[in-house]
């Protein structure tokens, strides 16, 4: 199928300096362009209506020359919002200080990319940016592996291209395949996914493209398939890897011609469609072993993203556990509210076979089984290591030998709760919270 021209509004931040690696990469992933403007060279800041223009003026290495420079350039765009970075301010210059009146927002040095980001969705409050939003959300986190695996998404969405999205099992294939339909021009029309690999093969043929009334047995009636009901929209493919050769060869009819051909007819139909694909298998292996077409994989192979493992996205792991626990808390009556310093080591250390879906997964048992309102090692069933574990050894030795004191004290007292405050040398009321901490009932022991 041939690429559509897309025209969509376009983000642009005009930093007036040098924007850091970081910096580029968390505003790239959030759909914004970076033009940098030098104070010493020409500057076109030139745009269509349409697109949302902001400017950051970033004072980290900036002279008085280059600042008044600044003020001229922005005195011409007043329509342009301004934002600042303001460690460095070189001296006290009147320009400065109105630079600075002119500045919605002043940002420390190093800047809250996070922080900063949201306040640019402010700005830039439109339509595209409400649904980067989402995608945000849906794609959480602070890595730098993920950070560019959305501004690789971004660039794809509004191309009418297909994309195969590769990554191991858990890692948000199909949460991807969502983001770029939402962010395409096709948003508003069907988004139709199906797990390849789910399907028995005599029926890949008719739940893809449809059959004719009795094309074969219990064929009662026509029936459109997968590709015609998604027409003018987004088909995603989960799991292509696992299409009968059959399929294959239908599929490639669609990508090359835009026609499909329902079982039991000759008669082409026209969809128009993009088409999305994943798999967590390696598909140049499998055409290297006859067991996909080579001119199927060129067909998908068009636009690759590439979804990182957990165990690769450094940071990330402790983010999403804490956004999974609240999202459960706000959903459940539970008493975790956080994890244990072991818990947390233990998750950054584990490798996460599962990805994300795993760490969801324990994520929200721990919850349910955790006594306490930390989150152990053991509720995620996870295995504590090295100086956390020792320290959850110490901390197991240590309750036993408190438990073994209160025994004895209580055995000397008879059981009374005043003579054993008096032995241990503490408070009534501390006798009765240790009994409860080591499962204690003093009536029964009586």
């Amino acid at each position: 199928m041939a690429a559509t021209p897309v025209s969509t509004p376009k983000r642009c931040v005009i930093w007036f300096g040098h924007p850091g690696m970081r910096e580029r990469m968390a505003l790239a992933a959030d759909g914004w362009q970076i033009r940098e403007v030098l104070p010493q060279q020409p500057a076109n800041i030139g745009m269509r209506g349409g697109d949302t223009l902001v400017g950051l003026i970033d004072f980290r290495k900036t002279t008085a020359s280059e600042l008044e420079r600044i003020e001229k350039i922005t005195s011409e765009h007043r329509h342009m919002p301004l934002l600042a970075i303001t460690s460095g301010i070189p001296g006290s210059e009147p320009c400065t200080a109105r630079l600075l009146a002119a500045c919605q927002r002043h940002f420390p040095h190093p800047p809250d990319l996070k922080e900063l980001v949201q306040h640019l969705q402010i700005l830039g409050n439109s339509p595209v940016s409400q649904s980067a939003e989402n995608v945000l959300d849906s794609l959480l986190g602070e890595s730098t592996s993920m950070l560019a695996m959305r501004a690789t998404l971004r660039k794809f969405a509004p191309v009418n291209l297909p994309v195969l999205i590769t990554g191991e099992t858990g890692t948000g294939k199909e949460v991807a395949a969502h983001a770029l339909h939402r962010l395409s021009e096709r948003s508003d029309r069907p988004f139709n996914a199906i797990n390849c690999g789910a399907i028995p093969a005599t029926l890949v043929q008719s739940e893809l493209f449809g059959h004719e009334r009795g094309a074969f047995t219990g064929a009662t009636s026509r029936r459109q398939g997968l590709f015609e009901t998604a027409h003018t929209g987004t088909v995603f493919l989960d799991e292509v890897g696992d299409l009968p050769l059959d399929a294959q060869t239908s599929l490639l009819r669609v990508l090359q011609e835009g026609t499909i051909e329902r079982v039991g007819s000759n008669q082409p139909i026209n969809v128009d469609v993009r088409i999305l694909a994943a798999t967590h298998v390696d598909l140049e292996q499998a055409v290297a072993r006859g067991q996909f077409r080579s001119d199927l994989y060129y067909r998908l192979n068009v636009l690759r993203l590439v979804i990182p493992p957990l165990r690769k996205r450094e940071g990330d792991i402790e983010l999403l556990a804490g956004h999974f626990l609240q999202a459960f808390r706000a959903r459940h009556p539970i008493r975790a509210r956080g994890y244990t310093a072991a818990a947390r080591h233990a998750m950054a250390h584990f490798s996460w076979p599962g990805n994300v879906r795993e760490l969801l997964n324990r994520v929200q048992r721990a919850a349910i089984t955790a006594e306490g309102e930390l989150i152990s090692c053991a509720d995620l069933e996870l295995t504590a290591t090295g100086a956390e574990a020792e320290g959850a050894q110490l901390d197991l030795a240590r309750a036993a030998a408190e438990r073994d004191t209160l025994l004895s004290c209580l055995e000397q007292s008879r059981y009374n709760v005043s003579a054993c405050a008096r032995l241990m040398k503490v408070s009534r009321v501390t006798i009765y919270r240790l009994c409860r901490k080591h499962q204690l009932p003093l009536e029964t022991m009586r």
